[in-house]
């Protein structure tokens, strides 16, 4: 990947692992201010908030970034952190809401138990150029029967990168799934995103 600004349009532009992890190690400092608070990112509330419609924990956040879902938790949650970048993990445990860092890399095989977690939340790490459906064989390894997920994927990204043949295929160990189409930004971003579109997929491992 070429050298780029930290940005939307290059996180959009990542094709591999170490490109994740030096664009956000850049940008782990100035991501809240340059991207989530200047672009009315949203996604982050939108998810704690049907997480918090049906709570259970303990709780991972995966790709937690700087820890903008984690703010948004009910109080108490029992929450971790799960996010490639070492930067950006920084900053999220710095705001006093997660139990746990872990540094993980999802297209790979990930050191933690079967059935650990009784929820698992995620706004902005299955979106373009970043992890694609495979990734939830290990999600769903690493939740308990019964645990609750709330994904967000973003709405293009969910035909194009064959979500919609993985969720067929994961019908059978998985119950009430049901699939909402949010705005991904609020009225403060930019024209070129305005009706960016996330959908986020509510179900339950059986």
């Amino acid at each position: 990947m070429p050298d780029k600004d930290p940005s939307l349009e290059a996180a959009y532009a990542l094709e591999t692992p170490d490109d994740n992890r030096k664009l956000y190690a850049d940008w782990a400092q100035t991501y809240d201010a340059t991207f989530a608070q200047a672009m009315d990112y949203r996604m982050p509330q939108i998810i704690a908030d049907i997480y918090a419609e049906d709570p259970m924990g303990p709780v991972l956040d995966v790709g937690a970034g700087t820890g903008l879902v984690g703010q948004h938790m009910p109080r108490g949650a029992a929450v971790d952190a799960l996010d490639i970048s070492a930067e950006m993990l920084a900053v999220a445990m710095g705001r006093g809401v997660y139990r746990e860092a872990l540094r993980c890399d999802l297209t790979q095989p990930l050191s933690i138990k079967d059935g650990a977690y009784k929820a698992i939340v995620s706004a902005g790490t299955f979106t373009h150029g970043h992890v694609g459906p495979e990734a939830l064989e290990e999600l769903m390894r690493i939740a308990q029967s019964g645990a609750r997920f709330v994904i967000g994927i973003n709405a293009a990204h969910f035909e194009a990168r064959g979500f919609a043949t993985k969720f067929a295929m994961l019908e059978p160990h998985i119950s009430d799934l049901d699939l909402r189409d949010v705005d991904i930004y609020g009225a403060g971003v930019d024209a070129a995103h305005r009706g960016d579109q996330a959908r986020v997929a509510v179900f339950r491992k059986v």
